[in-house]
């Protein structure tokens, strides 16, 4: 596969009008969502006082989402490259939470410097060159051979094999399968040239959309637990809801993405399940590590990897479904 010299600069030009309006009305319709949900927080804690713990939790739920729109916001300012960068530095905290979590020795830190300080920036430098073939192979090929010859460098056999893989674990799902969320931005689909963002937005949108949802409707009606040993709070209610209500949003949605209201639907189903998925591993990794939090990054979400779970297993599904039947 060939690179092309100006292919970042293509990637960053203007966006289309049409484009511009529908990522500003997706902003404004999320504003005003957090505008009421602060209005309903401010209303219960005048209600039931500041000292309620579920009161105050949904409160920093709420600031902590106005925080990582507006970061996200920012981000996209900065076109394709300020994109992979927030993702890149994502990717950074995310793997950071994953590894604090798993055992590790001495002999395994120059696999660690070489996850941290090669793997992860070539990974996204290869996101950012569109350099699909190796984008696409470099982890689970390159990266996944080298790094336990790299810990055989460190003199230390015990425990090897479940030392090298947990590194790779976490560099699978924190680097590799994080970066497919920006590599959204550099597909060719006919007829929906520099418009790409909103598929970030779509992905994101209606992943977390479904995790709400999930959580809000195990609230109402949530009677038989799925996993009790590994999430207790994921009910087969929840879980019907919250897929269907995101899906719904998802098809929704369909003006802003290449997909029909059917296709949309259909790949809105496809990452839900696929975020359902992620968010059981993810947990059942906790649940093996006796922690309750990946860590305590966003106040009232934990660590970065506790939002990002879902979008671990969902990101690389829709962005080769999108791939496959949307690009030449």
């Amino acid at each position: 596969m060939t690179l092309s010299a100006d292919l970042p600069l293509q990637l960053s030009a203007r966006v289309p009008e049409a484009a511009r309006e529908a990522t500003l009305w997706l902003f404004l319709g999320v504003g005003a969502v957090l505008v009421f949900a602060s209005l309903v927080g401010a209303l219960l804690r005048w209600r039931l006082g500041p000292q309620n713990s579920v009161v105050a939790n949904l409160n920093a739920r709420i600031k902590a989402w106005w925080v990582m729109v507006a970061v996200i916001g920012l981000a996209m300012l900065g076109g394709h490259t300020g994109v992979v960068l927030l993702f890149g530095l994502v990717s950074f905290l995310a793997l950071r939470e994953f590894i604090t979590l798993t055992h590790t020795r001495r002999g395994d830190h120059l696999a660690l410097l070489a996850c941290f300080f090669l793997f992860l920036p070539l990974q996204y430098l290869f996101v950012w060159q569109n350099w699909y073939g190796m984008f696409s192979i470099f982890v689970p090929v390159y990266a996944f051979l080298l790094m336990p010859f790299l810990a055989c460098l460190g003199h230390d056999t015990t425990n090897f094999l479940a030392r090298a893989t947990q590194t790779q674990w976490g560099l699978m799902i924190c680097v590799y399968a994080i970066s497919h969320v920006p590599a959204l931005l550099a597909l060719q689909i006919p007829g929906f040239a520099e418009r790409n963002l909103l598929l970030v937005i779509f992905l994101i949108l209606v992943v977390q959309s479904s995790d709400v949802l999930q959580y809000v409707w195990g609230k109402l009606l949530g009677r038989r637990k799925i996993a009790p040993n590994v999430s207790p709070s994921k009910t087969l209610e929840g879980f019907l809801g919250g897929v269907a209500s995101a899906t719904a949003l998802g098809a929704a949605m369909w003006w802003i993405t290449p997909f029909t209201p059917l296709q949309a639907a259909g790949m809105a189903l496809a990452i839900t399940l696929m975020g359902f998925a992620g968010g059981l591993v993810m947990s059942a990794i906790k649940r093996d590590r006796g922690v309750k939090d990946w860590g305590h990054l966003i106040e009232g979400h934990g660590g970065m990897l506790d939002r990002l779970d879902s979008v671990c297993f969902s990101a690389p599904i829709f962005f080769h479904l999108v791939r496959y039947f949307f690009t030449p």
